[in-house]
């Protein structure tokens, strides 16, 4: 067993001296990726009081309780932002100093974050006849998990920290199959229905009370030219009141103009003016009588 387990080490070794690109020495910590999924479950906690704990939390406690939550992400949370600033072009000359603001920033934000979730919380309920109240909205509904993260992780994103918003919005893709890129623009009154396997790609533009069913991509055209299309335009807008039904896929930097509804399955790589029905053409469905089987003897 020593024998094969030296040889194997040695394979090992030789791969990481030949094939570079996909090794991390000598540069460095890296953020964790456990450490961002507790702090995404603990920035949950803070969005949602009384929603996550294990045991009730009241009026009487929730100051305290709040600040020594605000204390402890404010360390954690910093001490991940830290090495990730090394993939700046221009890096701070104290990261810990530059660390300490950008946190310092997106905990200011959370107030405003969390009055945004309140409406997409409000469009859950008020547009599923399936919800039972807004606690069933909020503890299992995973488009609200999805959105709830991403309008946290956009904070990030927009202040220009590296890599950490994406983390974020993958720890809820894995939990929800929700995919939305940390850069999505996204309006109040969010919903998304059931949800899995909805993509929203970085420079989608959400207006207000958007409605989108599971399997919805807003996607790009091409991602042929890679990297040279970094900082450009690639990915849908949809305006305010739209409705896109399930498995619809929009491309491009193209517009769904405002109050229009988009059917289940089409693909749409041109504009849509406002007030319009995007829908396949007229199908057939096809029912017949079953053959009976014969008899087995």
């Amino acid at each position: 067993m020593a024998r094969e387990t030296t040889s194997i080490t040695q394979a090992l070794l030789k791969s990481y001296e030949e094939i570079g690109g996909i090794n991390h020495l000598d540069e460095g910590n890296l953020p964790s990726k456990c450490a961002i999924a507790a702090l995404c479950s603990d920035l949950m906690q803070i969005m949602f009081p009384g929603f996550f704990e294990i045991e009730a939390v009241g009026r009487g406690g929730i100051a305290a309780l709040t600040q020594q939550r605000i204390g402890d992400v404010m360390t954690r949370l910093g001490r991940e932002i830290r090495p990730s600033l090394a993939a700046l072009r221009d890096r701070p000359e104290d990261a810990s100093v530059e660390a300490h603001r950008l946190v310092c920033n997106f905990l200011q934000s959370l107030p405003e974050v969390r009055a945004a979730l309140k409406t997409d919380v409000q469009a859950a309920y008020d547009g599923d006849p399936a919800a039972g109240s807004y606690d069933e909205v909020i503890l299992a509904y995973p488009g609200l998990e999805a959105i709830s993260v991403q309008r946290m992780a956009h904070v990030l994103y927009q202040s220009g920290v590296p890599i950490i918003p994406r983390m974020m919005t993958e720890w809820a893709h894995a939990r929800t199959g929700i995919d939305i890129h940390p850069g999505a623009e996204i309006g109040s009154h969010f919903f998304i229905d059931h949800g899995t396997g909805v993509v929203i790609g970085e420079t989608a533009r959400i207006g207000h009370h958007v409605k989108l069913y599971q399997g919805v991509g807003l996607v790009a055209r091409s991602l042929a030219a890679g990297q040279q299309l970094k900082g450009h335009r690639r990915h849908p807008g949809l305006e305010d009141f739209v409705t896109i039904y399930a498995n619809a896929t929009v491309v491009g930097d193209i517009t769904i103009g405002r109050g229009s509804t988009v059917g289940a399955n089409v693909f749409i790589t041109e504009d849509v003016p406002p007030d319009s029905l995007v829908a396949l053409g007229e199908q057939k469905n096809e029912i017949r009588k079953k053959r009976r089987a014969a008899p087995v003897a």
